[in-house]
Parts: structure tokens; C-alpha cells; sequence
């Protein structure tokens, strides 16, 4: 006869879903909005009720050390650049249990990649607010003394009212005063200046380049550069000779000054370019007749 007990039952084990609401310190974690490779973001309440959207590391704080200094970083950055209308709000940042966290103003909207993919009626009602404010975020930011190095239509939230909000800054480096190579060439080829692409030295003139693809893209539903394959892409980006199909080609309705400061942004030599954001967005309030 076998002895009592040999037959264990098996442990009943309950594995949390992910996606569920839960708390997470004093934060009650309502809705998942986005999950990255190494981050979360979630709509969350406080004790007293105040909304948020809060960002934390995956991984209950296992990421590897790149990543979460690269998150911390983003933290930093937003800390000593929020308070501006186009940048998202900052609350404050920390951690609970061994995962880093920051807590952001909640917006109620979409991002633009989002937005474009869907061609939601608002890009045409707010089409030239949406530029104008991307740019201007980018000048805040850079008079701040910081380069985005990530500049791309999924890191702009558009607000129902049409309003947008730049976001994630882990890219983000402090703005050298000649141009100078950065720790790495991160970041998302497709919306990369061919400088950043190959490491060489740069400086805000990469975000004016990202800004030519942004706007390229939200004016006539394709990038600038395009290829069956990503590397095919890739070298026609960095191709100088490679010709760009001027945006009223594809939309007719674009105004030609426009189109002329989203050519100049797109230039392939940084000195052909913009030199700085106070000209871009002086130029686009003319072109757009804003005052």
C-alpha cells in the first residue's frame, strides 16, 4: 500500500493577467495603452481620484542596464523640459518594488502614426496646427539644450482638440554646440538624417531632418523614402543623389511654401537644411499665414 500523501495534489497557482487592471503602489492600473519592448504605459488613479497615464519598465525591473538607463534618462530630460503646451505634462518619476516608473499627463487622443494610418478626418481639419505645434515643441526643446534624436509621428499625441504633445525622450541628448557624435545611432532609421544613420557628428539639424519625414508623411500618407525592403529604404535615404518625389506630386492641395520647407528639412547635407528650429517654425507660420 502506498504511504498517505503520496499523491500530492497540484498547487493551484494563479497567474495575473497582464493586461488587468491591478495596482501597482499606490496607483490603480486601469487600461494598458501601449507596451513597447521595455515599456508599459497604462492609464492610472491616484487615492484621490487624479487620472494619469503612467510609464514603467517591463520586466518588474529585469531589463537590462541600457534600458532602463535610457528610460531614467527620458525621465530627466522630461523633468527639465515639460511645463510647455506640445510637450507632455510631468508629474514626477520613481519606483516601486524594483520598477521604475513616471508619471505623465493623461490626453485623451492618439498618436499620429495612429491618426495617418486611418486617415482620421482630424489631420485635415488641424493639418497645419499639427505642423506648426510639432515644430514648436521641438524649438522648446531645443532651446531647453536637448535634441529629441526620435522625432516620429508615433512620439505625437493629437488631442481631440486637435492640440498636440511630444513624448518619449529616452533618445533624447543634451544639444552639443558644434556638431559631435552621440553615444549611439539609435533610434528609427526610417525617420533617422543620414548623418545619425552613420554615426557621424551631429546636432539639432537631425530633428529637422526627422521633422521633413514627420511632416512628408502626415501630408501625403507615405514616406519620403521608400523600397520593398527596409534596406532598401535605408539606402535610398542615404543616397544624395536619390531624387524625392515633391509632396504636391502626391497631394495637389499642399501649398507651395510648404512643400518647399519640407523639401529643405528633407535636404541630405545638414548645411543645406534649416539651421535652426526658431527659422523653421518662422517659416512655416508664414507659409501657413499665422502671425
Amino acid at each position: 500500500m502506498l504511504p498517505l500523501g503520496f499523491f500530492r495534489k497540484k498547487k493551484e497557482t494563479t497567474v495575473r493577467d497582464p493586461n488587468a487592471p491591478h495596482l501597482f503602489g499606490p496607483y490603480s492600473l486601469h487600461e494598458l495603452i501601449n507596451r513597447g519592448g521595455t515599456a508599459e504605459i497604462w492609464t492610472a488613479t491616484d487615492q484621490d481620484g487624479q487620472t494619469y497615464a503612467l510609464r514603467r519598465l517591463r520586466g518588474n525591473g529585469t531589463v537590462d542596464k541600457q534600458a532602463r538607463k535610457q528610460f531614467i534618462r527620458g525621465c530627466e530630460v522630461l523633468e527639465k523640459i515639460h511645463g510647455h503646451p506640445f510637450i507632455i505634462g510631468f508629474h514626477q518619476h520613481g519606483k516601486f518594488d524594483g520598477v521604475d516608473y513616471t508619471l505623465l499627463e493623461r490626453v485623451a487622443g492618439s498618436n499620429l502614426k495612429h491618426l495617418i494610418t486611418r486617415n482620421d478626418p482630424i489631420l485635415g481639419e488641424f493639418v497645419g496646427n499639427i505642423l506648426i505645434d510639432m515644430a514648436l515643441a521641438l524649438e522648446h526643446m531645443h532651446e531647453k539644450g536637448f535634441i529629441h534624436l526620435d522625432f516620429k509621428p508615433e512620439n505625437v499625441l493629437v488631442t481631440v482638440a486637435g492640440d498636440i504633445r511630444l513624448v518619449d525622450f529616452d533618445l533624447a541628448q543634451p544639444l552639443p554646440k558644434l556638431p559631435k557624435r552621440m553615444p549611439s545611432n539609435a533610434g528609427t532609421p526610417a525617420y533617422m538624417a543620414p548623418e545619425q544613420i552613420r554615426h557621424e557628428p551631429l546636432d539639432q539639424r537631425a530633428d529637422i531632418f526627422s521633422f521633413g519625414v514627420t511632416a512628408y508623411e502626415l501630408l501625403t500618407f507615405r514616406k519620403p523614402f521608400i523600397g520593398e525592403t527596409p534596406e532598401a529604404v535605408l539606402r535610398k535615404q542615404l543616397d544624395e543623389k536619390h531624387p524625392i518625389t515633391a509632396p504636391r506630386e502626391i497631394n495637389a492641395d499642399i501649398p507651395i511654401a510648404v512643400e518647399r520647407i519640407i523639401l529643405k528639412s528633407l535636404e541630405h547635407d545638414p548645411e543645406k537644411r534649416f539651421p535652426n528650429t526658431h527659422v523653421l517654425v518662422a517659416q512655416l507660420q508664414q507659409a501657413l499665414y499665422v502671425k
